[in-house]
């Protein structure tokens, strides 16, 4: 029996029968068993940020069901024991794919390194089935399988090996479906993890319509109207265009962040929260919530479970967010973005909030559009809905807390193809007032910035999104954007009498000693320290291809 004794946090852990065995702090999210049975989908998927719990969950539906454990003791106490449901424990043929590890340079190699998940599980249920004739034609596929999957693992060329067999392992699944029911003569349950992962690695890495026309396969011979399944479930980040993986196969229910259904189980709740810090001896106060809180599941308040244990662990509010590849994927996605998405993303960073379109329901990596562009960042946890119009396809999106604030300086960096401690170092000399410092670091900016060279039209929008994302916490921040003519106004009133209020100017032309000065003469003319008291800082700004000149003054009102 698992006790009560101060348990380790399983900081970066997933397993739920290895968190439990090890007797490690756990939070119960059991009767998400419950709801799986009683919302009983053919094929489901559901969709979350990385780091929510979702692999943690779907090893404890692996390990509730799966007819080759004994699984009781490590269930033992936990809510779904006390449903109508536990005599379902063991119950099971499961198979468990996790595709979060699948990667690979080209589509063979990513193909390959799929082959090595299924293998896996071939490799399990073999030592099952061994005592069963190989000939008999009820099992005779899925021993093929295992044999080239076995001749796979010997073989010198792994990935030639694959593709000369290509055919059975796009039916591989099917075929271990159609053994595992016959033996034990009860229909299997299909848990996918993270199979978005592999797609995104192929978007990258420039092969998608290859490893996805592959992967279609894959499923949709397995569980599109497959009389032999008993429920299947997949989790990612969000669904790829029914245009490609799920084109034949229609039958998926899509559990977005929106949905109410299985809201509570992915992240933790309020008091979930709460009581882990207790455990801990630390508070959920305000200053935690502004790092952690801020997301929103169908009105279910929730934290990211993976930022609040490692808080727990170090007791220090900083971000713990891990990069993956999704982070990557959003990077490239805003440099690509239309004019349309900057506009309102510029919104969001002075405002925390902005009404949008959206759509959820496909990927932006295959439909390139502004609405799956929001709707990818919803979903990979950037932004989190707090106000939805269906009729209108209209929603107000809000940056949850400070932890994804620090995420997008990251892809305001990107954007500019400069790092957050260039952009930081040339803010620190601008409240310093050591203009010598600002313009050299500024040169170094406009030298590197390949957008700035280029003059586009929305490249100071960017900067300007550097700048608030960096010193949102110190000032309050206004602009006037005059999209097309190179003239950006920013006003950056301090929150505290230890720093300045800074105004500045920006123009753009051949005669930057020039126009520096008409700059400033434009901050004065237009007084756009109306309203500040104290010291202001007043910059005048001037560029031409490379070059960039400035002139300044400060005042005091």
């Amino acid at each position: 029996m698992i006790t009560e004794n101060k348990k380790v946090l399983p900081i970066g852990e997933d397993d739920f029968r290895d968190i439990r065995e090890r007797n490690k702090y756990y939070i119960d999210k059991t009767l998400l068993i419950q709801d799986f049975i009683q919302y009983d989908n053919k094929v489901a998927l559901i969709t979350r940020p990385r780091r929510f719990g979702k692999t943690l969950n779907m090893t404890m539906l692996r390990d509730f069901f799966d007819i080759t454990q004994d699984s009781k003791k490590i269930f033992e106490n936990l809510k779904i024991m006390a449903t109508p449901y536990a005599d379902r424990i063991n119950s099971t043929p499961v198979i468990y794919l996790s595709l979060k590890n699948c990667v690979g340079k080209t589509a063979e190699d990513l193909e390959a390194s799929f082959a090595e998940e299924v293998w896996r599980e071939y490799k399990k249920y073999g030592k099952h089935l061994a005592t069963v004739d190989k000939q008999d034609l009820d099992y005779s596929r899925f021993f093929k399988v295992l044999a080239i999957l076995e001749d796979e693992k010997e073989s010198e060329n792994w990935t030639l090996h694959i593709q000369n067999n290509l055919t059975f392992l796009q039916n591989s699944l099917a075929y271990l479906i159609e053994a595992l029911y016959i033996y034990y003569n009860v229909k299997p349950i299909v848990l996918i993890d993270e199979y978005d992962n592999p797609i995104i690695e192929a978007h990258q890495k420039g092969f998608r319509s290859e490893f996805t026309s592959f992967f279609s396969t894959f499923l949709t011979t397995a569980l599109k109207g497959n009389p032999q399944v008993a429920q299947a479930l997949l989790t990612g980040i969000q669904r790829v265009a029914k245009e490609s993986i799920f084109s034949k196969l229609n039958n998926v229910v899509v559990y977005n962040v929106l949905e109410e259904q299985y809201a509570p189980y992915f992240g933790l709740t309020n008091d979930e929260t709460a009581k882990l810090l207790a455990y801990r001896g630390l508070e959920l106060n305000d200053r935690v919530r502004q790092y952690y809180d801020g997301y929103s599941f169908a009105g279910f308040e929730m934290y990211n479970p993976w930022s609040i244990l490692n808080y727990a662990g170090q007791k220090k509010l900083k971000n713990y967010w891990i990069k993956t590849s999704t982070n990557t994927l959003i990077k490239e996605s805003v440099l690509t973005a239309k004019f349309d998405f900057h506009r309102a993303f510029e919104k969001l960073i002075k405002t925390e909030k902005v009404r949008i379109g959206m759509n959820l329901e496909a990927s932006f990596a295959e439909l390139p559009r502004t609405d799956t562009l929001w709707g990818l960042l919803v979903n990979a946890g950037y932004l989190t809905v707090i106000d939805e119009d269906y009729e209108l396809n209209r929603f107000t999106v809000r940056i949850p807390n400070k932890e994804i604030v620090t995420e997008f300086k990251e892809i305001v960096s990107a954007y500019t193809k400069l790092s957050s401690q260039i952009l930081l170092d040339m803010l620190v000399a601008l409240m310093e007032s050591d203009m010598d410092e600002f313009l050299s670091v500024y040169q170094e900016l406009v030298l590197e910035s390949t957008s700035y060279h280029d003059a586009k039209e929305n490249a100071y929008h960017m900067l300007m999104l550097g700048m608030v994302m960096q010193l949102r916490d110190l000032y309050e921040i206004t602009s006037n954007i005059e999209s097309g003519v190179g003239r950006s106004d920013i006003k950056l009133k301090s929150k505290s009498t230890n720093r300045p209020h800074i105004i500045l100017e920006f123009k753009q032309g051949k005669d930057t000693s020039k126009l520096k000065h008409e700059a400033l003469k434009q901050i004065n003319e237009n007084k756009y320290y109306a309203g500040l008291t104290g010291d202001v800082l007043c910059v005048g700004i001037a560029h031409h291809k490379k070059e960039c000149e400035l002139v300044h003054e400060m005042i005091t009102l």
